[in-house]
This record gives structure tokens, C-alpha cells and sequence, in this order.
């Protein structure tokens, strides 16, 4: 080794710290003490909140009744939808069944026109089953 970087203060290795135990393990246990009455703080918030849920919940849920019924419905919807087009597009990938409904819907709007749309009198009878239905369903009579 060079002895001129022995004597230079940055090149030389600093000597290790002298701990002094008992001070370290005093300051542990009470940083030991601290963070475990800060867990038994949060603890007790949270304890505390999840006691309270179930009114939280109740509460919330009386509150927004109509809305919360509402989404549940709209998402309901959703989901029956998909699952239809699921099954139509399931029943659709066999061989004779899409040319069979196919047919079968062109008979059925045929019979339809044939049955209501042809004469004034079957467009009337037509036009009273509608608003019969539609009384019906509003409430009416």
C-alpha cells in the first residue's frame, strides 16, 4: 500500500460506533410501546366502524331506495340481455336451426299481415287489442 493515502482523513476506514446496549434496548421498547398503542388505536377505530356497518348500510340503503333499486334493475337488464343474444347466438351456430326460425318468422309476419293489416276491420280489431292491452297495463278501466 501507498503510504501518503494511509494518512489522508478521507481515504482512511472510520472506526465502528460504540453502542451502548442498554440505551438501544430502553429506546426500542418504548418505540415498541408507542407503535403498539398506535395499533391498539387504529384497532379500535376500525373495530369501531365495522361495529357501526350494518347501521351504516341500513341507513344508506333507506335512504336511496329508489336509486339502488333502480341500478340493481338496469344491470338486471343488462344481463338478461346478454344472456339472450348469448343463447340466440349459441342456437344460431347450428346447422338447420337458423334457416327453421328464419322460416318459421317469415310464416308468422305472412299470417299477421294476412290476419290484421289486409282489411279496415281486422286493423280495427287490431288497434282495440292495443289499447286494451295498453289499458291494461297503465291501469286504466
Amino acid at each position: 500500500m501507498n503510504t501518503e493515502f494511509e494518512s489522508d482523513p478521507l481515504f482512511t476506514e472510520p472506526e465502528p460506533p460504540v453502542l451502548d446496549v442498554d440505551a438501544a434496548e430502553s429506546a426500542a421498547g418504548a418505540l415498541g410501546d408507542e407503535a403498539t398503542r398506535q395499533v391498539k388505536q387504529v384497532w379500535g377505530r376500525v373495530s369501531g366502524l365495522l361495529g357501526d356497518l350494518p347501521d351504516y348500510v341500513s341507513e344508506f340503503f333507506k335512504q336511496y331506495r329508489r336509486p339502488i333499486v333502480t341500478i340493481g334493475l338496469i344491470i338486471a337488464a343488462i344481463i338478461a340481455v346478454k344472456l339472450v343474444l348469448a343463447l340466440l347466438d349459441a342456437i344460431n351456430d347450428f346447422p338447420l336451426l337458423s334457416p327453421t326460425f328464419e322460416l318459421i318468422g317469415l310464416i308468422y309476419s305472412g299470417w299477421f299481415l294476412y290476419r290484421y293489416l289486409l282489411k279496415a276491420s281486422n286493423r280495427q280489431e287490431l288497434l282495440s287489442d292495443i289499447t286494451a292491452i295498453r289499458d291494461q297495463v297503465l291501469g286504466k278501466g
